[in-house]
């Protein structure tokens, strides 16, 4: 029998490795000659930098870099030496929980560029960047100024950065360190289709989260619109209405624009990264979870992904899950055999989450069930 495990972080209680290893334990308790192969998991969000160090031998790189209100800030990435790519959550440079401070005039990307030339210092050529969790409405011109590109205003001054340099753009000199960047390749997690401007874009539906007023709202827009058309008539393609321009307050934009960058949806990308599809080709059975299985997991987060996966070769695919609502029977449709919660008794929410409690929990609940297989 061969199975292959794919889980998603327990948030709190157990990270992706520590879960698929627990049910690893469970399924060898039950089959003792099964051949388990096990992945880390992810959807592009918050945890993904970690999961992947972890799953696939990587490397932690620690860097100090600019946070979004111009405050040093610790951040870090992974790299992944076997494929030359570093992993990267913009969060961890600029995000919203890094300062209690909302400003979208003045917040900006630049730490999230400087984490990236560090990484193309190192030598390093390929990048997995998550861009969720975004303090910034900057259209990402924090970001390429520190990867070397400059926004002058109409008389040829520097517009400085955040929200309100947008509406000084004027020009774009294209940066010093072109060469090094067309080397690159930047693959985007990005999981929303907003485009960059207007009713359904960066500023509208994600800006007031970040402290954009309702004055502010048009004035950012505008300003939004007015980089949008220069930055067209300086690369020579209109990437405005591009689904998923408007993520993370415009960064979207700026990998689209001036970095060739590619947006995918965040779980796609890290199925990808961790070569579940070539595992999944021979499987009998596939384990999956994550903390909490409800209805919005059968939206497309990570479980029904690699669910999806391992119906296209025809194998079971079972998920474990801290607790389970009503509306998980949905997650059937979408491709999960069948699904089970792995708290065994009463217990308080702080003993179901101790990581020890729930690895033991999760290999038991396991064990079981392979037991019928």
């Amino acid at each position: 029998m061969k199975v292959v495990v794919a889980v998603d972080s327990f948030k709190g209680s157990m990270t992706s490795m520590e879960a698929g290893m627990a049910v690893k334990a469970g399924v060898l308790a039950a089959h003792k000659d099964a051949e388990v192969i096990v992945k880390p998991l992810a959807d592009g969000g918050e945890g993904t930098t970690d999961a992947l160090i972890e799953g696939l031998n990587g490397e932690r790189v620690d860097v100090t870099v600019t946070g979004p209100y111009h405050e040093p800030v610790n951040a870090y990435y992974g790299y992944l030496k076997d494929t030359n790519t570093a992993v990267m959550e913009m969060a961890s440079a600029a995000g919203i929980t890094i300062s209690e401070q909302k400003d979208p005039m003045i917040a900006t990307t630049y730490g999230v560029g400087e984490m990236i030339l560090h990484a193309i210092n190192k030598g390093i050529r390929n990048f997995i960047i998550g861009i969720g969790g975004s303090a910034t409405n900057d259209g990402g011109i924090g970001m390429l100024k520190a990867l070397g590109f400059t926004f002058l205003d109409k008389d040829g001054q520097d517009t400085g950065e955040g929200g309100q340099a947008l509406a000084k753009v004027a020009s774009v000199r294209l940066s010093d360190n072109a060469e090094l960047l067309s080397q690159c390749n930047f693959k985007i997690a990005c999981d929303v289709t907003n485009p960059l401007c207007g009713f359904q874009g960066a500023t509208y539906i994600y800006g007031p989260q970040k402290g954009v007023t309702s004055e502010m709202l048009p004035v950012l827009d505008a300003g939004m619109e007015n980089y949008a058309k220069v930055t067209s008539q300086t690369i020579g393609k209109d990437n405005m209405n591009a689904s998923g321009a408007g993520a993370a307050g415009g960064l979207g934009f700026a990998f689209l624009s001036y970095l060739n960058g590619e947006l995918t949806p965040g779980i796609q990308l890290i199925l990808n990264a961790v070569h579940l599809e070539d595992e999944m080709k021979n499987a009998d059975v596939v384990v999956t979870g994550e903390g909490r299985l409800d209805h919005q997991t059968a939206m497309g987060k990570a479980p029904v992904g690699v669910a999806k996966l391992g119906k296209k070769y025809g194998a079971k695919t079972v998920a474990f899950a801290g607790s389970v609502t009503k509306e998980a029977v949905a997650c059937n449709e979408a491709g999960i055999d069948a699904f089970f919660p792995i708290v065994r008794g009463i217990s308080t929410l702080s003993e179901a989450m101790d990581p020890a409690t729930a690895k033991a929990n999760m290999a038991a609940a396991v064990e079981q069930v392979f037991r019928l297989l």
